[in-house]
């Protein structure tokens, strides 16, 4: 291994992306068992290394040199090689920095909770003090070290005016789990989640949903990847790393906005609503294809499952069975980003669906005017103009309120989806 990762479970990953994006040579995910780490870094066979859960603190006593910041912080997450010396540092402290600014989310003079008591836990609590944090408090399910409980954090905390949260809970693939409900808390002005798969933890989505400004840890995660980069080109051929220059602050913030956005296009799913008869289908399918990427239709994945059409699934198990069924096959097809998904006209009828498509997915609600659908017997809520009529009223706001991106009109499937795209 020249460069790479290490830690317990790295199928989430997405360091290997970002890494090949910034020009590393053979950038390579290791998983590995407590009693393994000690030997690879003995072996000192790389020339560039990141570190994460659960080994950050593991890391410590086996290396020849710490930074500073690291030292103080306790956490190492990135190490060089630099003639046989290992040299840990850490690189999520400027991530975690950046991704507070770029989401506007002020620390100082404010009251901040810690959910979680490992090695990102102590990175926050350094840059929450560096920006001027009036206190801190990091939450642990038990109480250990200096860290209070979920329960007294809900009760003596509620006046806390940001969450971030550094736990696994809520990330791939439990992602419909959550470390706390936020309704405790009604003085919070930011919400930060250093989870970055799914994009959109239940955290962010609860916090957004209840307006308040927040964010995954995907910019968080290219950020600390390209300062580890940086590090990493101090021992490096002249090739390597080719993609940040020479690494100072403003090519760093440039490398890292420009992965960013490439990682959300390619990590994000592309998700249709509206009614039904207004072409999701036939629109998904042509923006699949431009995207170059696997288009998925929601009812059609139901039929196949199944083994029977929706009218037969309607009169056997009724719409509630239906209802399960469709929420099953979202929960599967949103678990991963990266699709282009046609829903069924009342999936955004459940709150769990929505949240699902939202967590690694971009909602687009194609409006096509009323007198535009047709009426097809094929679909058990819409067999005639009364009912497709009723629908609509009911759903409409739901389809408003749910959606990313709103694409009104009437048009050919072609340009409804150049209009997507363009949207995008």
């Amino acid at each position: 291994m020249r460069y790479g990762l290490i830690g317990g479970k790295l199928g989430h990953s997405f360091s290997k992306d970002i890494h090949e994006q910034l020009g590393a040579p053979g950038y390579e995910l290791r998983e590995m068992l407590p009693e393994e780490v000690e030997g690879f870094l003995a072996k000192r066979e790389f020339r560039g290394i990141n570190v994460t859960i659960p080994y950050k603190e593991t890391v410590i006593p086996f290396l020849d040199e710490v930074s500073d910041r690291a030292r103080v912080i306790g956490a190492v997450n990135t190490i060089v090689n630099d003639g046989g010396r290992l040299i840990g540092d850490n690189t999520d402290f400027g991530g975690m920095a950046m991704l507070l600014r770029k989401t506007g989310v002020e620390i100082e003079g404010k009251k901040v909770l810690i959910l979680g008591s490992g090695g990102t836990s102590k990175t926050a609590r350094a840059v929450a003090r560096e920006l001027g944090a009036a206190s801190i408090n990091r939450v642990s399910r038990t109480k250990r070290d200096d860290c209070i409980t979920y329960e007294e954090a809900a009760s003596e905390h509620t006046d806390a005016d940001v969450i971030i949260n550094t736990t696994p809970v809520g990330m791939y693939p439990n992602n419909d789990a959550q470390p706390l409900e936020l309704a405790s808390f009604p003085k919070l002005s930011g919400v930060m989640d250093a989870i970055y798969n799914p994009l959109r933890s239940r955290l962010v989505l609860e916090a957004q949903k209840r307006q308040i400004p927040a964010a995954g840890g995907l910019y968080m995660l290219v950020a600390q990847a390209v300062y580890a980069a940086a590090r990493f080109r101090t021992v490096c051929d002249a090739d390597d790393y080719r993609g940040i220059g020479s690494g100072t602050e403003q090519e760093i913030a440039a490398a890292t906005e420009r992965i960013f956005r490439k990682m959300i296009t390619e990590k994000q799913s592309v998700v249709l609503t509206g009614m039904p008869g207004v072409g999701k289908t036939t629109v998904g399918r042509i923006v699949a294809e431009r995207l170059g990427r696997e288009f998925v239709d929601c009812d059609e994945e139901i039929v196949r499952r199944s083994g029977c059409d929706i009218p037969t699934i309607f009169a056997e198990r009724g719409e509630k069975g239906f209802r399960d069924l469709e929420a099953a096959v979202i929960r599967e097809l949103t678990a991963q980003g990266g699709r282009v998904i046609a829903t069924g006209g009342g999936a955004i009828l459940r709150a769990d669906n929505v949240a699902n498509l939202k967590s690694n997915g971009c909602v687009v609600f194609l409006d096509r005017p009323l007198d535009s659908i047709a009426v097809a017997p094929g679909r058990p809520l819409s067999t005639d103009r009364e009912t497709l009529t009723a629908r609509y009223r009911e759903r409409y706001p739901i389809y408003c309120a749910t959606c990313d991106v709103h694409i009104e009109g009437d048009a050919t499937a072609e340009e409804i989806a150049e209009r997507v795209l363009r949207a995008l």
